[in-house]
């Protein structure tokens, strides 16, 4: 029986230097599982997408280019429906802050500065192509939910743990591409940033008793309010699961903090009023971390942290509500809050300790 043929991913890559073209066009077509387009300009680019008759799987775009800058493309593909989702990999020599904010915010999936080591880059892709598979398996199942409208909250059932992503709301990221962002400061030894959780106190009892659509709703109003709050300062907002969501911002006068809780409970509850059925909703606003870490180990350990204060907090609010003070000792800890500790402290603590001398003088 003969074997089954890999399907390769088609990369189209775009950047006004050839060398740089001609390396990604070598190395990455020499691996066998992808198939690179190169492109020397964005109206090139464009020219060449349109002779498709399907669209790339993936994209690498330069930032600084003499017509339009990647961020801009990067922006306007956001807006084709073909490329709404489509990984995009920013590869550029640009390691300022301000670029790397622009670039995510404009729906940048991942960042990746030259020089560029291959395998690093082989990595991210690698991390690409199962963005793209979840995407083909996601497309499927609402494909398969219009076709089968009775089936609809079934298809669309999610855990309460789950990142989903919360699409078209300004300033909000998915799960990979948070992730990716703060990583990238860490890289670039950026040590002024701060982030905070903001949870859902009642979040559970919410997932319990509401069918996936309308618990889904309030996710997106709360993104949405938080995204009034913050967009103005330039920060950037995750959903991580849990009904707990996630702000980095680059100065501590910016950072959310727990005394904006009440505005931003106003907000929210305008948003949600409009709503056919407006459910009661709680926010709790963590204290935020600051982030003074060189390694991703570090940030990865700095967003736990902030969702621990976020759990702290929302348990306090409940214990002064309705539970005797001996009973908080023994709680569990939240799904979002295990996933994360998971990350920062099984796999690199000892990392985290031995590259960062501050953080270990603080830990005792």
């Amino acid at each position: 029986m003969a074997n089954k043929v890999q399907k390769k991913t088609r990369v189209l890559a775009v950047d006004d230097e050839p060398s740089i073209l001609e390396l990604l066009k070598t190395a990455l077509n020499a691996l066998g599982t992808y198939d690179v387009t190169t492109a020397s300009s964005v109206e090139n680019a464009i020219q060449l997408m349109e002779r498709q008759d399907k669209p790339f799987d993936c994209l690498l775009l330069d930032i600084q280019m003499p017509d339009v800058n990647g961020v801009t493309f990067c922006r306007e593909l956001r807006n084709i429906s073909d490329y709404q989702k489509t990984p995009i990999i920013m590869l550029t020599a640009m390691s300022d802050r301000d670029y790397i904010d622009r670039a995510f915010a404009a729906g940048a999936t991942d960042y990746l500065t030259k020089p560029f080591d291959l395998l690093e880059l082989r990595s991210r892709l690698g991390t690409a192509a199962l963005l793209i598979e979840e995407q083909s398996r996601a497309r499927s199942s609402i494909e398969v939910a219009k076709a089968l409208k009775e089936e609809l909250d079934a298809n669309l059932h999610f855990a309460l743990d789950d990142p989903i992503s919360i699409d078209d709301v300004e300033s909000v990221l998915g799960y990979a591409e948070f992730e990716n962002y703060v990583i990238q400061l860490s890289q670039g030894k950026l040590f002024n940033s701060f982030a905070t959780a903001v949870k859902i106190a009642n979040a559970t009892e919410l997932y319990a008793k509401l069918p996936s659509p309308v618990f889904r709703q309030i996710l997106q109003d709360t993104a949405t309010g938080l995204s009034r709050l913050v967009r103005k300062d330039g920060n950037l907002i995750c959903y991580r699961g849990n009904g707990v969501f996630l702000s980095v911002s680059h100065r501590r006068n910016t950072a959310l903090h727990p005394r904006v809780e009440l505005h931003l409970n106003q907000i929210a509850a305008t948003i949600m009023a409009r709503n056919p059925q407006p459910e009661s909703v709680e926010l709790i606003v963590g204290e935020p971390v600051a982030m003074r870490s060189i390694t991703k180990y570090g940030a990865l350990y700095a967003l736990n942290k902030a969702v621990e204060n976020v759990e702290a907090r929302a348990m306090q609010t409940q214990d002064v509500v309705s539970l005797p003070s001996h009973a908080v000792l023994n709680r569990p800890r939240s799904s979002a809050h295990a996933h994360l500790e998971r990350r920062a402290y099984e796999t690199v603590l000892d990392d985290l300790l031995r590259d960062e001398p501050a953080l270990r003088s603080q830990s005792h």
